[in-house]
């Protein structure tokens, strides 16, 4: 970095995974847009990054030594949680409440939700052992909503500091959010930062509409205010490596793996890459290929689709039943509609290592990204860096936030099978000539704003921002019940004023 500051990274999940070979103990990527992207920026700057290593009380305790050294050569500084607290907070509060509701999947919400102090309790741990290696002058960037308590917390040990925190899924509606039982807590803890960052303008939107609602702080244009506190909300839309990706996609091993998942030079294939969640809208997906099928009976035996289900939440009740619907929709369409010699669909439930994710996309003639609600998903993004050759065509989902900047996709609706299967058959028959007009375009957005591009400006702004105090005073005294609020907050160690909340 120009200024030599360094940089803490702090997210949830660390950019590696230990796990055992044989006798040795090893660390491989974690998949993943987020964690690749943030790995991209932690290789080429002098980075700290804090994160939790996952659960490594199955490994032998020499092993975990190892692990400890490694991450340590890596700048890596483990948070460690039992697997008690792993599961309360990040199976528990993180996926089983946040998860869905900043989706806008309110009916996955459970009865009972007992997992908030745990919540609160590793929020603490990160914002302890962010004290503990912080230095005067260093930024400190803090990743999505696993830890949305924790710029508060730090505000009470370093008041001056420079922290940045960035939401890499929807802030949904203020009324949607407005369901959490603990709005004004995630509020006060993420008004802990000095810049806050969101994927798009509607996220970044709907966040100042939740504080206008919820809070007693003045919102004018991009900058919260209140007393002596201020926090400047803006727009950095995550990219893609974009240069990782055209050289992989280059590389020779490359081009030959993508021409023999070709295969006949008259069939298609079109492509899905998702981890196996609800959000991603994959059974609508499969629904629409069956239509398409259906409305096209000539296309059978001359397309084929590759679902990619990258595990997720592996053990979680409501995950693996999920898998077992995606999976029995699969066997069904194969089933009816397959016929010897061509099976419709190609599932593979597993994670892909990047070569062969990069072979996937230069390989297909069509890319579906059809979530029901996405953050950015930067799936979008990838297969247009892949796609060196200006060919090929992306079906996005409007409700992704890579839409806000690839409109020269073709958009769908992913609740809208019928239509969604018309957008499937247009990308197919889409000529040579508007494929190419297409893809340079989309290659150009994509170009313009990598994952190098989004680090930068957001570190620039962070830099840049006016160091935030604790909150003070605003105008508006407190009702018994926001008091009542500001004393537990308190006593989870946060220390928002009383008068931050209406």
């Amino acid at each position: 970095m120009a200024d030599s500051r360094r940089l803490l990274i702090v997210s949830n999940r660390l950019p590696f995974n230990a796990h055992m070979e044989g006798d040795e103990v090893a660390l491989t990527p974690t998949a993943g847009g987020v964690a690749s992207g943030l790995r991209v920026l932690h290789e080429e700057t002098e980075s700290i990054w804090i994160g939790w290593p996952g659960d490594l009380s199955s490994l032998p305790r020499k092993q975990r030594a190892i692990v400890r050294t490694q991450l340590r050569d890596r700048r890596i500084v483990p948070v460690h949680l039992s697997r008690g607290e792993a599961q309360e907070y990040y199976d528990g509060f993180c996926n089983g409440i946040l998860w869905p509701l900043l989706h806008y999947q309110i009916d996955r919400i459970p009865l009972a939700t007992p997992e908030w102090r745990t919540f609160r309790q590793v929020n603490q741990r990160f914002a302890d052992a962010i004290v503990e290696h912080y230095r005067p002058g260093d930024l400190i960037w803090i990743h999505d909503y696993h830890l949305m308590l924790v710029p508060g917390l730090l505000r009470s040990y370093l008041p001056d500091a420079e922290i940045g925190f960035f939401l890499h899924v929807p802030f949904p509606a203020a009324d949607v959010f407005r369901i959490l039982p603990w709005r004004r807590e995630m509020l006060q803890g993420m008004l802990g930062a000095t810049l806050l960052g969101f994927h798009t303008g509607g996220y970044a939107s709907h966040f100042m509409d939740a504080v206008r609602s919820l809070t007693a702080l003045d919102v004018d244009g991009s900058l919260i205010t209140g007393g002596a506190r201020a926090a400047r909300v803006g727009v950095y839309p995550m990219g893609a490596d974009v240069v990782g990706f055209g050289r992989m996609a280059d590389s020779p091993v490359v081009a030959q793996a993508s021409a023999g998942l070709a295969g006949s030079p008259d069939q298609k294939i079109l492509l899905g890459v998702d981890r196996l969640d609800y959000t991603k809208g994959i059974p609508r997906r499969l629904l629409a290929y069956e239509q398409l099928l259906k409305n096209n009976p000539d296309l059978c035996g001359r397309v084929r689709l590759i679902q990619i289900g990258v595990p997720s939440r592996v053990g979680v009740p409501s995950y693996e039943r999920f898998r077992e619907q995606v999976e029995e929709l699969v066997g069904r369409i194969n089933g009816q509609m397959g016929r010897v010699g061509w099976t419709p669909i190609e599932y593979l439930y597993r994670s892909v290592p990047p070569e062969q994710l990069v072979s996937l996309y230069r390989a297909a003639d069509v890319m579906l990204v059809t979530p029901l609600r996405d953050g950015m998903n930067l799936v979008a993004k990838e297969y247009v860096a892949a796609r060196t050759d200006h060919d090929g065509v992306l079906v996005l989902s409007e409700f992704a936030g890579a839409a806000n900047e690839l409109s020269e996709a073709l958009s769908v609706n992913p609740y809208a099978i019928d239509d969604m299967a018309e957008a499937f058959e247009r990308a197919l028959a889409m000529g040579e000539n508007e494929r190419r007009q297409r893809m340079t375009a989309l290659r150009r957005s994509v170009a313009a704003r990598d994952v190098r591009w989004w680090a930068s400006t957001f570190i620039r702004d962070l830099k840049e921002s006016v160091p935030a105090p604790v909150l003070q005073r605003c105008a508006v005294t407190p009702r018994p019940a926001a008091m009542a609020i500001v004393r537990a907050a308190a006593g989870a160690g946060g220390s928002v004023s009383s008068r931050a909340i209406a």
